[in-house]
């Protein structure tokens, strides 16, 4: 592989986002060398004093459900609520399967103030939850077995299911901070699901753009995703690749290869590949970029998609190595500059070894 400063930069627009993304290589060294300057460190707090670990249950906000389902002291993964939730399920509908605290029967008790004005206002209903992946503190994401992290997968597909009988709620979230400077106030291994009753702008946008695809070509915009030279790994039902408008140094999407909607379309099987897939690129973006913070995003459909809508709607899982800064050119034009081509990235990640 030639110098990166060797390469002319170039714009690439993203047929899933809509997005332009500048790579400049100019920016940056070798692909190779492009490693976090502060790894991500786990016993930041000791587990003495974290909440989420075994025999600290009273510790932390009403548990949801867990897995094993017992009332016993042991379990693998808890689904509890946030203690400290962006959003109020006290506001959301009471007439749902599954019950909630204090329901109010008035989910909207804050109506637009002006409706002539163009301001829109919702009540801040909705449901933050929190994910604990182990009960053992060390113990990260990645070090899980396939089958463990398939489990993982299954409770989040379990509580959006649950998340879906309730009629306010219009998409549903998952997310992972790993590391504080990705957004983690613990180190405990974790993640997030936020319900939200609209349906967000960058989802939205996604689903604009993903549709205009569909009516020019007649094919969904992730199922024509190009993998050659992008390529990471595969497995049976998934691929892992680095986009080829990147948004990021070191992005990766993985995809079903075969087209669904809704994440929580997925089964058993299909959860037990994933979690192998993920598992493998967690464990290469760790060695190879020096154990990075990252955030990972299932983007699927909004709960409730029309007949019409499904074949143009495709999940995928993103996960973003957090290497460079969002500056205010990002900030202002939406438009990224990505340091490493995505060919590179992809190159190198399929040549790391990973160590288990």
């Amino acid at each position: 592989m030639g110098s990166p400063q060797g390469r002319i930069p170039e714009l690439r627009k993203d047929s899933v986002t809509n997005r332009w993304v500048i790579f400049s290589p100019a920016r940056a060294k070798r692909p190779s060398d492009f490693k976090s300057k502060s790894p991500t460190t786990t016993q930041t707090q000791q587990q003495q004093d974290c909440p989420f670990c075994l025999g600290h249950e009273h510790q932390c906000a009403p548990e949801i459900f867990r897995v094993p389902p017992s009332s016993g002291p042991h379990w693998k993964i808890r689904v509890i609520e946030n203690l400290y939730p962006a959003l109020s399920r006290t506001l959301a509908d009471p007439s749902a399967q599954y019950p909630i605290l204090n329901p109010n029967p008035n989910p909207n008790p804050n109506p637009n103030p002006n409706p002539g004005s163009g301001v829109k206002v919702l009540g801040g209903f909705g449901f933050h939850d929190v994910v604990i992946e182990t009960p053992v503190h060390s113990v990260q994401l990645s070090d899980l077995s396939p089958q463990e992290v398939g489990e993982v997968l299954l409770a989040y597909k379990k509580r959006i299911e649950q998340l879906s009988t309730h009629d306010s709620i219009k998409f549903v979230q998952v997310f992972k901070n790993h590391g504080a400077s990705a957004g983690a106030s613990m180190s405990h291994s974790h993640s997030q699901i936020i319900a939200l009753p609209v349906v967000p702008a960058n989802v939205s946008a996604r689903l604009d753009s993903m549709n205009g695809f569909f009516h020019e070509t007649g094919k969904c915009s992730i199922c024509e995703v190009g993998v050659e030279d992008l390529l990471i790994d595969e497995s049976t039902h998934f691929f892992a690749i680095v986009p080829f408008a990147a948004t990021f140094p070191f992005e990766i999407w993985i995809i079903p290869r075969h087209h669904s909607s809704h994440f929580h379309e997925l089964d058993g099987a299909k959860a037990v590949d994933l979690g192998g897939l993920l598992k493998l690129m967690l464990r290469k973006i760790s060695l190879q970029l020096n154990n990075p913070p990252f955030n990972f995003m299932i983007h699927t459909s909004p709960l409730r998609v029309t007949n019409s809508e499904l074949p143009y709607t495709h999940w995928f899982l993103q996960i973003i190595p957090q290497l460079t800064v969002v500056a205010g050119f990002e900030i202002g034009t939406g438009c990224h500059i990505n340091p490493v081509f995505p060919e590179d990235a992809a190159k190198v990640l399929r040549e790391v070894q990973n160590s288990e």
